[in-house]
């Protein structure tokens, strides 16, 4: 019973899975570490390409296998007309406003872009943007809830011929 002695024993319950809240916040944190490698890569003057598996199946023999491909990822910064960096925050599809009303930062350097990415991440991890996060989620779940609620596309009427 020694040994026993010298652990700490409590009473525990095991949670299923994670809280969409969570999920969702771990989605574009593990973005915003993409874009901070794409960063890094492009100030070193290197090039950053992550893998992903994707299943083929082979023609001849019909066996499905895995196989790393490359992913595609775009850049989220952009130089702007006065010659400064402009960086948004994707959710998906969409533009995250980080600020109501503000959907990009501004900065003079690809290191400010690294830096400003670091200072996102972790204002992610710490729960910060969970409100806007959870908005943009909203949009896009509606945008799936019109798609099935019925068939009824919108007619386009073209002019008459003349």
């Amino acid at each position: 019973m020694s040994g026993l002695s010298a652990l700490k024993l409590v009473q525990a319950k095991q949670t299923q899975g994670t809280s969409p809240k969570y999920a969702r916040r771990q989605k574009l944190s593990s973005k915003l570490h993409e874009q901070i490698q794409l960063a890094k890569a492009e100030q070193a003057g290197t090039q950053y390409q992550p893998t992903k598996l994707r299943t083929v199946k082979d023609e001849v023999t019909g066996e499905s296998r895995k196989v790393e491909i490359p992913k595609r990822i775009k850049a989220w910064w952009w130089p702007s007309d006065n010659g400064k960096l402009c960086i948004t925050v994707r959710y998906g599809a969409r533009t995250l406003e980080v600020i109501e009303g503000k959907n990009a930062i501004e900065t003079d350097s690809i290191a400010g872009v690294v830096t400003i990415l670091e200072v996102l991440r972790s204002a992610v991890d710490a729960g910060e943007l969970d409100a806007r996060i959870e908005a943009i989620s909203g949009l896009v779940k509606s945008g799936f809830n019109k798609a099935s609620q019925g068939s009824k596309r919108p007619i386009l009427k073209l002019p008459a011929k003349s």
